[in-house]
């Protein structure tokens, strides 16, 4: 059978440097990343110098795509030769560990990397990976809200999140703002509207939150802004929560209020018609503030 360097007449530089674009252009074409990357170990491993090893760390993802377990052992094993107490490569024996469905020894090796570094997030996230490929979508969630309270700007737990949140059967929210990949507070706005909406102090706590992790990634934005001093005024007002609760969101509310007021001032200098804007908007808060009692 002929291999790939003689089928399309390229050079194993060629093959390398294909290898490398698919890695920079983050491409998922596991069978095509599988044939090249496997003749290019094979015949050429000693011509490629460092990038020998994360040749073996894409091949070897690639393989446990395509069911391909041989290659994926094969690439592990020159990279625990190589990297014999990395934490990367303790990951991708994770990754292998899930691919042949052994989740309890996959969760035991993320654990041991946990307790080494427990900023590890990569470790993290490849245990809520495993939740979500037993079908344990709530607690997936659940691990997903706690990793984004310390980690608000990874994106791609975000997208995550917003595909759990449609199979729980929240599709009413438009979630296509949160597959923009420079956009992830647009999925940070739409949901908590919806918790806003539906009501109840913990869908009220739910929207503030995600409001205010909207402010975190753009703290001028003014839906989010909006809808933080309304969830906080609703959360202060209720006859459920504690002195403390109703203290701490009415200083979230005044806090919004202090910089909507600011955003409308700054908007409307100079100009007559946004003059009466400001002054509608400060009415319109000053209506609905909250009193301490």
């Amino acid at each position: 059978m002929s291999s790939i360097s003689e089928l399309y007449d390229v050079t194993w530089e060629e093959m390398r440097d294909k290898l490398r674009k698919w890695r920079e252009e983050n491409y998922r074409n596991s069978e095509q990343i599988v044939d090249v990357g496997e003749e290019l170990i094979n015949e050429h491993a000693s011509k490629l110098g460092d990038d020998i090893w994360i040749i073996y760390e894409q091949v070897m993802i690639a393989a446990l795509d395509c069911s391909r377990d041989d290659l994926a052992w094969s690439c592990l094993q020159e990279l625990k030769r190589q990297f014999p107490d990395s934490h990367r490569v303790k990951r991708l024996a994770g990754m292998r560990l899930e691919a042949l469905e052994r989740y309890e020894d996959a969760n035991k090796l993320y654990d041991s990397i946990l307790q080494d570094d427990p900023t590890n997030t990569a470790a993290r996230k490849r245990k809520i990976s495993i939740l979500r490929a037993q079908g344990k979508s709530s607690e997936a969630i659940r691990e997903l809200n706690e990793y984004l309270e310390q980690f608000v700007g990874d994106q791609e737990a975000w997208h995550e999140l917003s595909e759990l949140y449609i199979n729980e059967h929240e599709s009413h929210v438009s979630f296509k703002c949160a597959y923009n990949t420079t956009s992830p507070f647009c999925f940070l706005c739409n949901l908590p509207q919806v918790k806003y909406t539906q009501g109840g102090l913990e869908n009220l706590e739910l929207a503030r939150k995600y409001f205010a992790q909207a402010l975190k990634l753009n703290n001028r934005n003014m839906r989010a802004l909006f809808g933080l001093y309304m969830s906080a005024s609703h959360i202060a007002a209720s006859p459920k929560v504690s002195a403390k609760v109703k203290k701490d969101n009415v200083k979230y509310a005044a806090w919004a209020t202090s910089q909507i007021s600011r955003a409308y001032q700054m908007a409307g200098r100079g100009k007559k018609e946004n003059k009466c804007s400001v002054k509608a908007v400060e009415e319109m808060l000053e209506s609905m503030q909250i009193t301490m009692s």
